[in-house]
């Protein structure tokens, strides 16, 4: 196989790399949610390629058809996009809450006002 054969898993390991960019280098919070849902779609994508066969069919019985895909990797797919849309409306719904209790959102800031009061 060529190099384009896989083009899908090389998409994957960009996305996945870039997202884990995002989650390690960025400081703001939103940026870091963003960075994980880049992942997570990353991982999607890896699974619906490793459900797709080539030549496969649907999987009907069906007179003709020998070969079928897997529906599984697809259906667990469906399922874990919504448990990440619920992840990224908690992890959103908590940067609201720390942004409203500290007035800011990157990690590096956080701890100044606590350091301000133990020094005075």
């Amino acid at each position: 196989m060529t190099l384009l054969g896989f083009f899908n898993y090389w998409v994957v390991v960009t996305l996945m790399m870039i997202g884990f960019y995002c989650v390690i280098a960025r400081g703001n919070m939103i940026k870091k949610v963003m960075g994980l849902n880049l992942f997570q779609t990353s991982v999607f994508i890896l699974f619906v390629s490793a459900g797709k066969v080539v030549g496969g069919s649907t999987p009907i019985l069906r007179d003709g058809v020998e070969v079928y895909s897997n529906p599984l990797p697809h259906v667990i797919v469906l399922t874990a996009i919504v448990v990440g849309v619920a992840i990224t409306a908690v992890g959103l719904a908590l940067a609201v809450r720390i942004q409203e209790a500290y007035g800011t959102i990157e990690d590096d800031h956080l701890g100044d006002d606590l350091d301000d009061d133990e020094q005075g």
